[in-house]
């Protein structure tokens, strides 16, 4: 306990291995008497943490039985895992909201704020951890249900479990729930002891807690720093904390730090069989992370129709209206230039639609992941190939309606095969787009950031698409855009695919600036008429280099937010 400010979370994320890096640690953490990994804790302990994270399109039941199928040991069986989560939903009031969407704030109605806070203590209670830690687990709740909480968590820690928590101006039949205190103030340890002893320790100070006053309310006010007397209040602050250090409570614990560094220097640390683990830092198998974070993806993208008939609408109606604006073009002059202006719009919006339809995709879920990736829950690879899976058959419908609807519309080549290979080429530019912009996402860390950066780093590749520019006058500085520019590529490919087949062009104006056949199209763009299979090729090589590059970026992610064990 402490008031705002005291150091109570950033101690909690020391607790856990979960400090940002950019605070500097000293020390060590010891269990038992043992010094403990990351690795050790994140499987033996569960971590509430105070900002309640979750994918809105699951149920309350949905959320509990992917917490048990990822989190509860492997020798479990599943019959056990769900009887287990409907113990936990009625241990805290969440049966009548159990088939409810938890919901997203503005977009998705779902369940209340109390629920949701009861629905994250309820995910850490499900695997029966051994140590538990809580950031004001009572916030948001009414007092009731904040004294239900906290009276299962003394529940908990009756069973021989630990349960540390961080709590925000408890009752006072709350704070009677407690067995010990440990009192912040300023960054610094104002005491550490039994909750009777705290109120000895401050009228030892001259500061005597009312007897009809709330203890808990009693400790933050005289450890608050008042704004109009902040040099007075931190000069108390300072003298408590000096008074706890050398109070026999203070020495006893500096007795087993000591202790502690003694058996570290002797290297008998960490070598206890009841705190080693196994290597893996996992409970379920690779298999079964899949399976659970693929069928959570999927729902995710496929539980919000409105985003769903956005999209189909915005598909559409913006083919149709390409349809009408080029409609029944002929292989004239005109028609020529009127044919490569419509197939460059078709990539232009197959690439920016996809592009910023998915800059969102990591970014925007990037606090859950992170928390549910170091609570051990499922790898990196696992996340990142499930999120990529369940929106494939969206990154493969919509260029095909797409194609579908304009291909005959403009007038393009009439054989089928020319409208397969069309809608082939337009659906790897589309997972082109949507590959970049995983790769965006992955570089941003928010999705205003993502938006923002995501145009002008289009643009560039857009302009080397050979549309505005000519493949053959690319600036030699400049060479390398051209190679990576799916615009490029894709270009190339549906020019190659449109003209290589016609063998006159009608010239009304019998001058040398006229098409004669297709092949003049073709060489005067700077294309290649061989280079077909090439560009689909190098359309899928974008594809992959693309999404594994998003994929280091997300792994970079978790490795600069993982914390070293302290020297």
């Amino acid at each position: 306990m402490g008031a705002s400010g005291a150091g109570k979370t950033t101690l909690l994320s020391v607790l856990t291995f979960r400090s940002d890096q950019a605070l500097k640690v000293t020390g060590s953490l010891y269990v038992n008497g043992q010094r403990v990994s990351p690795e050790v804790l994140t499987r033996r302990s569960a971590y509430v943490q105070q900002e309640d994270l979750f994918i809105g399109t699951f149920t309350v039941r949905e959320q509990l039985l992917f917490q048990a199928q990822l989190r509860m040991d492997r020798s479990i069986p599943q019959a056990q895992r769900v009887l287990r989560v409907e113990e936990v939903m009625q241990e805290l009031s969440l049966v009548k909201c159990a088939k409810t969407m938890i919901g997203v704030p503005g977009r998705l109605k779902g369940i209340s704020g109390g629920e949701t806070k009861r629905l994250a203590f309820a995910c850490e209670v499900l695997t029966n951890p051994a140590i538990m830690f809580l950031d004001e687990p009572t916030s948001g709740l009414d007092s009731f249900m904040a004294q239900n909480v906290v009276q299962a968590l003394r529940g908990l820690a009756s069973k021989g479990k630990t349960v540390i928590t961080t709590i925000h101006q408890p009752s006072s039949e709350v704070f009677a729930l407690f067995d010990r205190v440990l009192l912040m103030g300023e960054g610094r340890v104002a005491f550490l002891g039994s909750t009777s002893e705290a109120l000895h320790f401050f009228s030892g100070l001259g500061r005597h807690c009312p007897k009809t006053y709330n203890p808990a309310d009693f400790f933050i006010s005289v450890l608050a720093i008042e704004p109009d007397n902040e040099a007075e209040c931190r000069k108390f602050v300072q003298s408590t904390c000096d008074a706890f250090v050398n109070s026999s409570a203070g020495l006893q614990v500096s007795n087993l730090v000591a202790e502690n560094k003694n058996s570290l220097s002797n290297g008998t640390a960490v070598s206890s069989s009841h705190v080693k683990v196994g290597k893996s830092l996992y409970k379920a198998g690779w298999a079964e992370q899949f399976a659970a974070v693929l069928v959570r993806s999927a729902l995710a993208n496929y539980r919000e129709p409105m985003v769903l008939r956005i999209k189909a609408i915005q598909t559409i109606l913006l083919s149709v209206l390409i349809g009408i604006i080029y409609l029944n073009q002929e292989v004239t002059q005109d028609g020529v230039t009127n044919i490569n202006g419509a197939i460059f719009l078709l990539l232009t919006q197959m690439s920016f639609t996809n592009t910023f339809g998915v800059v969102n995709a990591f970014c925007a879920e990037l606090p859950v992941f992170l928390r549910e990736h170091f609570n051990g829950m499922y790898r990196t690879d696992v996340y990142y190939l499930c999120k990529n899976l369940a929106e494939l058959p969206i990154a493969l419908l919509q260029p095909a309606v797409f194609t579908a609807i304009t291909y005959y519309m403009i007038g393009l080549e009439p054989p089928a095969q020319n409208f397969f290979i069309c809608m082939a080429i337009l659906m790897l530019v589309a997972n082109s787009a949507i590959s970049f912009g995983y790769m965006v996402s992955c570089l941003a860390t928010s999705v205003p950031m993502a938006l923002a950066i995501s145009a002008p780093l289009l643009i560039p590749l857009m302009l080397f698409g050979g549309f505005f520019l000519n493949a053959e006058s690319v600036p030699v500085y400049f060479v390398w855009i051209k190679y990576i520019s799916w615009f490029n590529y894709g270009n190339e490919a549906l020019m190659i695919n449109q003209w290589s087949d016609i063998d006159n062009i009608p010239c009304e104006k019998n001058n040398t600036l006229c098409y004669h056949t297709g092949l003049d199209v073709i060489e005067r763009l700077g294309y290649n008429k061989d280079n077909l299979g090439l560009d689909i090729g190098l359309l899928f090589a974008l594809i992959i280099g693309f999404r594994f590059i998003g994929y280091l970026l997300l792994l970079l992610r978790t490795k600069r937010k993982a914390v070293k064990p302290y020297e």
